[in-house]
């Protein structure tokens, strides 16, 4: 249950379980380093804020408007099990993937393998030195898949930071072999247009094809011209991952034009992001479906064809999203959730003054059959908690929590937590849990907070760009049918097909 009943609350402290801010220990056992961190892949320090905002955030905290810094606050139906802080990799912590017994979490410094076989207590199996932002990873069988979307000096785990505008530059995507997950083992890159800022895992028998999304071209860099208007798809053979080569780039936004068909952005659309590419993209392959989260475009597509994704349908938001972010389907797949990432998710958007509808989920159900499918738009979703307006704060990475015949998703808000909620009702979503902590800094405009917060086999793990791998418990009847619910994989990007747990 939510321990308020007003939607817009800020008041937290009544009757909210609490726990102590410092970090539990851990066992670690790490790998020796053999590459340098690299700074130049770090996100921007953060900002000072007035005078004025200072005020009103030592105000909050002397209220109990919003958490006090670092305390860590949650819903009474969450149980905060554990967090595991950084190691030896410093830099920014990123996306999540899971196999087995095992969680791999992305590091702007590289990826870190931990065995959550306990999941109180996670043990670090492995850390992996391969800078390169921000190392967005996936798994599939033997092999695992790296992000790269910084200009490097080469492909090596020992590169340094580039100049896009230097021809020899390279970014793209990085293939490791985990057959021992004590030692993985790096067998392949791959050079992609535009690098790759995320990616997403079509599997097949013998080979995986990999969808890279990325964007913003620009004239005076070499490997990454306008129009930038598809992805790279990749195809990668199982059996010799380092035959791994692009397949083809499918245009997904044509259109007459130096910048393809999609959103053209301001001045014609203002604050909306003019679409050169895509962010995200998630597939149902149970489904032969895909959604794509692309700037200022959100699209459905098939891929019955894995190689040739078809474009179904395409919407814009010029009202209020202004970077379509990511893409979740229920599981019967008639409804996406889309994320905007308002801020490029360094901006503090989680206040009165931003408001309920942007920076927020957007809901839509399809309609139709076949490629005549719609996208309809029925709601906004936003947490119902204003954060410190030095606390960076947007819709972020979620999934879903497999429970028959309800849409139940947990997602990640930076330093707004993690917020755990249902849109079986389109237009009525709510939120049921939340789990955060309180203000990194009262002074300055600081990154940090979820990246991404998944379920997966029970429990609920979050990987916290600056506090680290953190494990929730969600008791709820809601939702504890889904602990029954056991995957061998999962990269959310990739959604599974729950059978068993779909009406139809």
């Amino acid at each position: 249950m939510i321990l308020s009943n007003d939607p817009r609350t800020r008041l937290r402290r009544l009757g909210v379980a609490t726990a102590a801010a410092g970090l539990l220990a851990a066992l670690l056992t790490a790998h020796p380093a053999t590459a340098v961190p690299d700074p130049g892949d770090s996100p921007p320090a953060g900002k000072e804020v007035s005078r004025s905002t200072q005020a009103e955030v030592r105000k909050a905290l002397e209220s109990g408007e919003i958490p006090g810094q670092d305390e860590i606050v949650h819903s009474a139906n969450v149980e905060h099990l554990t967090n595991i802080p950084k190691d030896v990799l410093p830099g920014t912590n990123s996306d999540l993937a899971f196999q087995g017994r095992y969680a791999f979490a992305g590091n702007y410094d590289g990826f870190r393998i931990f065995d959550i076989s306990n999941p109180r207590a996670p043990r670090t199996v492995a850390q992996v030195l391969c800078p390169g932002a921000q190392n967005d990873i996936s798994v599939s069988g033997d092999l695992l898949f790296l992000s790269t979307d910084s200009s490097r000096s080469d492909s090596s785990c020992s590169s340094t930071t580039q100049p896009v505008t230097e021809k020899s530059s390279w970014e793209g995507m990085k293939v490791f072999d985990i057959s021992d997950k004590r030692n993985p083992r790096y067998v392949a890159a791959v050079e992609t247009a535009c690098g790759s800022h995320t990616h997403t895992l079509v599997p097949e028998r013998r080979n995986v094809y990999v969808y890279v999304s990325s964007y913003s071209p620009n004239a005076a860099y070499p490997d990454c011209q306008p129009p930038h208007d598809g992805i790279s798809v990749i195809k990668v053979p199982r059996r010799a991952p380092e035959k791994a080569a692009v397949v083809g780039f499918p245009v997904l936004f044509p259109g007459e034009g130096p910048d393809g068909g999609g959103n053209p952005g301001g001045p014609t659309n203002p604050g909306v992001s003019k679409t050169t590419g895509c962010h995200d993209i998630t597939v149902l392959p149970s489904k032969d479906l895909a959604a794509g989260a692309c700037m200022g475009d959100g699209i459905l597509l098939s891929i019955k064809d894995p190689e040739r994704p078809k474009v179904i349908d395409q919407v814009q938001d010029n009202v209020n999203f202004a970077f379509w972010h990511s893409a979740t389907f229920n599981q019967k797949a008639n409804k996406v959730v889309f994320t905007d990432e308002l801020g490029g998710g360094g901006a503090a958007t989680c206040n009165a003054e931003i408001g309920p509808n942007r920076g927020a989920d957007g809901i839509y159900d399809i309609v139709g059959k076949g490629d005549k499918r719609k996208l309809v738009f029925r709601s906004y979703y936003k947490i119902p908690r204003h954060q410190a307006d030095t606390e960076n704060c947007v819709a972020h990475n979620g999934s879903l929590i497999p429970v028959r015949g309800r849409d139940i998703m947990v997602q990640g808000w930076y330093q707004g937590g993690v917020s755990v909620w249902d849109f079986t009702d389109s237009a009525r979503p709510k939120e049921i849990a939340y789990f955060e902590r309180g203000p990194i800094s009262t002074e300055r405009l600081t990154g940090g907070g979820s990246w991404s917060a998944y379920y997966y086999n029970g429990y609920i793990y979050s990987n916290d760009m600056v506090k680290g791998f953190d494990v929730l418990k969600l008791n709820d009847r809601r939702t504890d049918p889904a602990r029954w619910v056991k995957l061998r994989e999962l990269n959310v990007q990739t959604q599974p097909d729950y059978r068993g747990f779909d009406d139809d």
